[in-house]
């Protein structure tokens, strides 16, 4: 950790949130010999990685058309079982993968055409996919309603349960030394010099380190005393779901399902995520009626028996969304000791694999990541200095900007406000 100047006995690296991607960060750091300090206002994973529906899905959730998205997701997906491996013999927890793949399908005519236009891109991508009819679709999900129209089965997907890799995740930081500082609200960060030497509490303390790093989602780029040209242009987007639950267990269903503007995935428990709006709110936490009552609608329209099951949770999430849809990982602009990692957008745990290798190898220059992935460089790719110095509202969120769609295969659900 030469790279990383200590203030002893401050610790090396002290990291502003313990979510899917604070926590991976702070993993790797101690791997690599590092002392690391979490702060979070809450406990770990208990932001919006909690209400992180889980899928692993580089095809579906990352627009094949895109092939530097495609290919950054394809890398992280490709490193989930031996990630899974390592936090087993870190900590005995046990983290399952479904790796049933997912069953991407119509309701109508214009859902069968897009279904058939991603399945052309797919091609050109060489990535494996296969169509059904309705009656093959429901051969291998029988909960499925006889007006399918049309399926595409996409095979290497898979889901994780968010809950059980963040407790496991917490428990591998604290087993590797690590301090975790739950209930800690962030006034600010800290600066000497032009350099930031760590971050003050509400209470006015601070915590020292010789690096700071910012994984608070989509609020990290609203932290006080970072000058704005180094901030990032994150903005949140509001995802609201359902967690349902199965009083007879699991086997409903056992792809992820997707359909139009949703998903339906399956736990290994008998739980349910059904999800999710896609809304330009700001930072609003509310549940609302409609979309409970979109949500059950759409999912009941494919899967009828959504309707028997137990309602259990109403979830609200912020999606960290940079412009051009890529993680923001790596250095700030211009401040010396500042390190972003954010941005992940709808993939959050899609890309926990690798977010906690992208921040260390970038902070200690000791490179474990491939230099190329396909057409990438990895590291390159989530740099946050690729975009232009901004200057963000810290109370109302900035338009959107022109960017990737959320999903090739299905519109935007509009919001009812307008």
């Amino acid at each position: 950790m030469a790279a990383v100047p200590a203030f002893s006995p401050n610790p090396d690296v002290v990291i502003v949130g313990a979510g899917l991607a604070g926590l991976p960060i702070a993993w790797e750091l101690l791997r690599r010999g590092a002392t690391v300090r979490m702060v979070d206002r809450g406990r770990p994973g208990e932001g919006t990685s909690r209400v992180a529906a889980g899928m692993l899905a580089p095809i579906t959730e990352v627009e094949p058309d895109d092939p530097v998205h495609l290919t950054l997701g394809q890398l992280a997906r490709e490193r989930w079982p031996g990630y899974v491996d390592g936090l087993r013999a870190a900590t005995g927890h046990a983290i399952a993968i479904r790796t049933h793949g997912t069953l991407a399908v119509a309701r109508d005519r214009d859902e069968a055409e897009a279904l058939d236009r991603f399945r052309a891109i797919c091609d050109r991508f060489g990535l494996a996919t296969e169509r059904l009819m309705p009656s093959a679709a429901r051969k291998r999900e029988p909960a499925l309603a006889p007006t399918l129209r049309l399926a595409l089965e996409i095979p290497d997907d898979a889901a994780v349960d968010p809950r059980t890799v963040t407790a496991a995740l917490a428990a591998a930081v604290v087993a590797a030394g690590g301090t975790i500082e739950s209930g800690c609200e962030v006034r600010g960060l800290v600066l000497d010099g032009g350099r930031a030497v760590g971050v003050e509490r509400a209470d006015g303390t601070t915590v020292r380190a010789g690096a700071v790093v910012i994984a608070g989602g989509a609020e990290s780029a609203r932290l006080a005393g970072v000058p704005d040209h180094a901030r990032v242009p994150v903005r949140p987007v509001k995802g609201q779901l359902l967690m349902l639950r199965d009083p007879a267990g699991p086997g409903m269903v056992e792809r992820v399902l997707r359909f139009g503007p949703g998903y339906l995935v399956p736990r290994d428990d008998g739980r349910y995520v059904l999800g999710a709006t896609t809304e330009e709110r700001g930072f609003d936490r509310t549940v609302t009626a409609w979309a409970v009552h979109d949500l059950l609608r759409d999912g009941s329209e494919l899967v009828p028996g959504v309707l028997d099951l137990e309602l259990v949770e109403t979830l609200v999430g912020w999606r960290p969304t940079s412009p051009d849809g890529l993680p923001v990982v790596g250095p700030a602009r211009d401040i010396d000791g500042l390190w972003w990692a954010t941005g992940q957008h709808r993939n959050g745990v899609l890309f926990a694999s690798i977010t906690g290798a992208l921040l260390a190898d970038a902070l200690t220059g000791d490179r474990t990541l491939p230099g190329r992935y396909g057409a990438i460089d990895p590291l390159a790719v989530v740099d946050p200095r690729r975009f232009a110095s901004v200057t963000l509202d810290r109370d109302d969120p900035p338009a959107r900007p022109t960017g990737p769609a959320d999903d090739v295969r299905a519109p935007r659900k509009e919001d009812h406000a307008r």
